[in-house]
């Protein structure tokens, strides 16, 4: 019988639970707080209806044309023997995964808007799909194809799983995983999830401590194994990806891939962020999963460790993780530069995930602040706001010549290597589904947008509408109207940022300690801020129709790095609510390398509807701001977040 998938975090990324070890068939748990699905949201919204209305109308389409140009489809066709050549096009083996993405974030765009003309290309895509599948459930068409990477010959059934640290033949199938479940959830076909359980059918029977003892390279057929499980309640499945994640760091019969893939050591026994950033954060996620499954307090030890210091010493101020272009890697504490930070925008994604999980499991408003200060800065940098174009590595200076996005000192269409834009798609929506969650009797409130959600809380279904011009103003009004009048606690998240700390750690700080004062009323009577893990809780008899009003200052804030920070010595940011603020040149003469920041500088904010679709700047005596997701859309030219004091 198929599951029904309460657990859905906007269809996207759902729950990565990875489960006990095979020979102990985890006990069912799972996390004490459960996300409200992205399809109980629904978005009134002027700053994110926009983006996810153009991530249906441009960016999907988009990627849907590229994959058609740059050979993702023809890869198929030829496998399948639809269309001559049996060479394979692209450089990487993982450019099949680029095709799951995309149905993957296609499959949540037909939940939030139904298209029939999307939905029957989707059917198209899938059935090339299975016509590429061996009856065994192998589906890997470079495996069918000469592939141009001579070091690695796929073109063998001898050569399966031979060459796993590099060859993405796992990693493809959990983004295949994936997006069949995606599909299933949207459109309740199986001919997706069909070919999906038919592949994990058979890699159930690859690998295992009875089988072939190995890892993936790439931490993400875990994830789509927990897809499946979700959906299918296939125990197998959830044993699997329990195995793939705890056989990391252990030598059996094999090469220990080392710390770039985060085999290194078992995971139990890591407690600091190492290698490449997008493949740790992933994993971490799964780990946090674990850790909700089975109660297992290794795994929160480690995981506890582990965030701490990322936040403590390995997060640039937008949030962006992977400081190291070598290896796209996590650096050293405190090794975080400007110009030449990585912060790959898929890694800003995966950090969102795992920050949701943690939050799930703790139900700690410090991780949502993590989440939020990533979605608004480091993620959002990172496509156009017309969905056409992105970056790959998001720098927080930029000198106008220095080409860091691969080639181009500007946002680009597509690369070679082509997971970010189609990570992208599949990711906005998933914002819907952490604005909410509900622990019993506890409604929570994450983040603020305009728009409703409907919560189930012990039997009552309640409504909850939000009006907010949040990000540019911090007043928030939420109506709410429960099914029938009833007894529970609503926590609305009071942000970090209103309570004098940037980020939960000694990594950044405020200049000063003036946030001014976060008021809340209930029906036009103020009551006082109960916080409790960064929470304002109101426990009251909720009647349809009642009011509660967050108004939180949105002061212009003066940011400074921890003394460790080397390169941010001497140097101030500035941050207005949850926005990171950046200077760019053509606001200012051409070139910001003169400007300064003294602390005698008053600063003034004021909303520009002309500029960029609107937003609000930050002036000073000498140069003007804007928020740094907005850069890059007037021209190359010279950028930065931190100036100097003097």
């Amino acid at each position: 019988m198929i599951r029904e998938v309460q657990w859905i975090v906007c269809g996207i990324f759902t729950v990565l639970i990875l489960g006990v070890s095979c020979a102990e068939p985890p006990v069912q748990q799972d996390y004490p707080i459960q996300p409200v699905s992205f399809e109980s949201v629904r978005l009134d919204d002027d700053f994110w209806s926009p983006r996810l209305k153009t991530n249906r109308d441009v960016t999907i389409p988009q990627d849907l044309k590229k994959l058609d140009e740059k050979g993702r489809i023809r890869n198929f066709l030829k496998a399948a023997g639809q269309m001559e050549g049996n060479e394979f096009e692209g450089e990487f083996s993982f450019n099949d995964s680029d095709i799951f993405k995309v149905i993957e974030g296609a499959s949540n765009s037909l939940v939030l808007f139904p298209d029939p003309d999307l939905a029957r290309q989707l059917d198209d895509f899938i059935d090339i799909i299975a016509s590429v599948q061996d009856d065994d459930g192998y589906l890997f068409t470079p495996a069918r194809l000469v592939h141009p990477v001579k070091t690695i010959q796929f073109n063998n059934l001898k050569t399966r799983w031979k060459e796993l640290r590099w060859s993405h033949e796992l990693y493809n199938l959990g983004h295949m995983y994936e997006a069949a479940a995606a599909h299933y959830r949207a459109t309740g076909k199986r001919n997706f999830l069909n070919i999906a359980i038919k592949s994990a059918d058979f890699i159930c029977d690859e690998f295992g401590p009875e089988a072939l003892q190995t890892v993936p390279g790439h931490q993400e057929v875990e994830l789509g194994l927990v897809q499946l499980f979700r959906v299918t309640d296939q125990q197998k499945y959830l044993e699997l990806a329990k195995y793939f994640l705890d056989e990391r760091g252990h030598a059996n019969g094999r090469e220990l891939g080392g710390a770039y893939n985060q085999d290194h050591k078992p995971v139990i026994e890591q407690y600091t962020a190492v290698g490449h950033a997008v493949r740790a954060c992933y994993m971490y996620a799964g780990m946090t999963d674990v850790a909700a499954l089975t109660g297992d307090e290794e795994y929160i030890k480690a995981l506890d460790a582990i965030w701490e210091d990322v936040v403590s010493g390995k997060q640039s101020l937008t949030g962006g993780v992977g400081a190291r272009r070598k290896g796209e890697s996590f650096g050293d504490p405190y090794e975080l530069p400007n110009r030449d930070v990585y912060n790959e925008t898929c890694a800003a994604i995966a950090n969102a995930m795992w920050n949701y999980r943690m939050f799930l499991y703790h139900g700690d408003a410090k991780f949502i602040d993590v989440l939020e200060r990533v979605i608004y800065n480091g993620f959002l940098a990172g496509i156009s706001l017309d969905g056409q174009l992105f970056f790959y590595p998001n720098p927080l200076a930029a000198d106008g010549k220095y080409t860091f996005n691969k080639g181009s000192a500007e946002r680009v269409d597509w690369w070679k290597c082509s997971c970010c834009m189609t990570n992208v798609v599949r990711f906005l929506p998933e914002i819907l589904g952490y604005m909410y969650a509900v622990e019993n009797d506890n409604v929570y409130i994450n983040l603020f947008a305009g728009g409703e959600s409907t919560v189930e809380v012990e039997g009552n279904s309640v409504r909850i509408r939000q009006e907010t011009r949040y990000p540019w103003n911090g007043n928030v009004r939420m109506t709410i109207t429960p099914e029938r009048t009833g007894d529970f606690t609503l926590c609305v998240r009071i942000p970090g940022w209103s309570q004098n700390q940037p980020m939960p750690s000694d990594l950044y700080r405020y200049q000063t300690a003036d946030a001014g004062t976060v008021m809340m009323f209930v029906n036009g009577d103020a009551v006082p801020l109960d916080l409790k893990k960064g929470y304002a809780r109101i426990n009251r008899q909720w009647e349809s129709g009642d009011v509660v009003e967050l108004k939180i200052p949105m002061l212009v804030r003066r940011v400074l790095s921890h003394d460790n920070l080397a390169e941010n010595r001497g140097r101030i940011a500035i941050e207005r609510g949850p926005l990171v603020y950046c200077v760019e040149g053509i606001d200012n003469g051409g070139s910001v390398s003169q400007l300064t920041l003294p602390d005698a500088m008053e600063l003034i904010a004021s909303f520009d509807a002309d500029l960029l679709g609107g937003l609000t700047v930050i002036k000073g005596e000498n140069f003007r701001a804007i928020p740094y997701y907005a850069w890059a859309h007037r021209g190359i030219g010279e950028m930065t977040v931190w100036m100097p004091k003097e």
